[in-house]
């Protein structure tokens, strides 16, 4: 993550603008470099109000349209975030979420928001939010209305044990290194389908011994800053998730996800797009496939 490039998608959206601030952050932390990134696709004139007068129909000069833009960008992430974060901003043409997976290719991160404007650009989730993170195989950083960016001290992990959630540990470990954060890794057994107390009890501490096999192979550097447990739930797994992250909120929450046609496929079915939508901490997603596959 080091000296890494990250693409902060903006609809220009006075929310969208909320990922610079996460962005910033990481830049700082990693020695990284912010790109803002913005995509259009040019229909017609609705669209040139968010480009200060510069009109997209007719006999347009869209070189004149492209450098507006890269000006407008600049201005709104110098409004954001030190200007020394800065590196030159990025445009994409077409379908955003398909120009936000490309323009990432060389980036170590993207960071976006959850919510924006309805028109051609919206980053809402089951929208450009949804498509970016099964389409892409960089780490993107998800942020909501109400998540509260600020110096990240303490990570929930989430694991089902399978080889698919284990990918998003490395990344996890080295924030952990970076920032000296704690990290709680935690498996949700829930309660249902269990005859007795013993029985329980048996599984869970079958599943403590696996969390510490987990702690020791994959978080050896930071392995004195890592709490696993086991947490027994009436509650669906993403409920239980969700729960916890109530109780106290975490600065950030680590998931990893399978990459396949939508939300509904990520990692504990549909347990992390829940666990995406109805946190208030910022949330970081690795797709799997496509993180190994880079």
């Amino acid at each position: 993550m080091e000296n890494m490039k990250i693409l902060v998608p903006t609809d220009f959206s006075e929310l969208s603008y909320k990922a610079f601030e996460a962005a910033a952050y990481f830049a700082r932390a990693f020695n990284g470099k912010i790109v803002p990134f913005h995509a259009y696709i040019p229909l017609s004139e609705m669209d040139s109000f968010y480009y200060s007068g510069v009109g997209l129909s007719g006999n347009v000069d869209y070189g004149q349209v492209e450098k507006t833009v890269e000006n407008r960008l600049l201005e709104v992430a110098s409004e954001h975030v030190d200007a020394k974060l800065l590196d030159k901003p990025m445009l994409g043409v077409g379908n955003p979420a398909h120009a936000v997976a490309e323009g990432a290719e060389d980036c170590g991160l993207i960071v976006l928001t959850t919510h924006g404007r309805t028109g051609f650009s919206r980053f809402l989730m089951g929208s450009v939010a949804e498509k970016v993170l099964r389409l892409t195989h960089t780490p993107v950083l998800v942020v909501e209305e109400k998540s509260v960016i600020k110096p990240i001290e303490k990570i929930l992990v989430t694991t089902d044990f399978s080889e698919n959630s284990t990918m998003a540990f490395a990344r996890a470990a080295q924030i952990a290194e970076k920032t000296g954060a704690e990290v709680d890794l935690i498996n949700i057994l829930m309660r249902e389908g269990f005859d007795t107390d013993s029985v329980i009890a048996a599984d869970v501490n079958l599943r403590e011994k696996e969390l510490a096999t987990l702690v020791d192979t994959h978080f050896a550097s930071v392995k004195n800053k890592v709490k696993s447990r086991v947490i027994v739930s009436f509650k669906s797994v993403h409920e239980a998730i969700v729960y916890e992250n109530t109780k106290e909120p975490y600065d950030l929450v680590v998931i990893s996800t399978l990459g396949r046609t939508g939300l509904d496929y990520l990692m504990l079915g549909s347990t992390a797009a829940s666990v995406v939508r109805h946190v208030t901490s910022p949330v970081l997603s690795i797709n799997p496939k496509r993180y190994l596959d880079r």
